[in-house]
């Protein structure tokens, strides 16, 4: 039975760092990441203690084991991981419906991740039903950003109801920044 709940101590954020560690995009093979998506960003557990503290993230346990998860960046965590910090500058130039991104109360979706052993069993859409429960009591919605080489992801993505709002290119790749509207 999958359960769904957020993190409440370090031997799950600590899960979270090891099913990190097997999707990152270096950790894999292009045949892997082409079909079934990857990770671009590694979090360590200091960083995770910081974000966790301010907001916890969405996961799916299994038998006492974290086997995916929906990582929570507000915008007062933003700082526990400084390699975000180009993306919400870039939210700064960004307007959803007519308006700034900064005029709403929004997070970030900072990482998500399903254990290749349980993936195609409804975790991806379960996380991201869980953050509406727990979040749009408080935020108009969430957004992220999504390599554009990540097709699986910007599918699973759509799926749920996000909306692409801008898409633009840096150093490290090019991203569909999306929208999933709470209002």
């Amino acid at each position: 039975m999958y359960t769904a709940t957020t993190v409440t101590t370090d031997k799950e954020l600590e899960q979270i760092l090891q099913l990190q560690l097997q999707n990152l995009k270096q950790h894999i093979s292009q045949e892997e990441k082409d079909a079934q998506g990857f990770l671009t960003m590694q979090f360590n557990l200091p960083m995770l203690q910081q974000l966790h503290a301010i907001a916890p993230s969405v996961i799916i346990k299994h038998e006492n084991e974290v086997v995916a998860y929906a990582m929570t960046v507000t915008l007062e965590g933003r700082q526990a991981y400084p390699d975000l910090e180009p993306m919400f500058v870039n939210f700064g130039n960004l307007q959803w419906q007519g308006k700034p991104l900064y005029d709403y109360q929004f997070y970030v979706m900072g990482q998500i991740c399903v254990s290749k052993a349980h993936r195609a069993k409804g975790l991806f859409d379960k996380l991201y039903q869980h953050h509406k429960e727990v979040y749009s009591p408080r935020y108009d919605f969430i957004i992220t950003e999504i390599s554009t080489s990540n097709a699986r992801s910007l599918q699973a993505h759509k799926r749920v109801g996000f909306t692409t709002i801008h898409t633009y290119q840096d150093l490290v790749d090019n991203w569909n920044v999306v929208v999933w509207d709470w209002t």
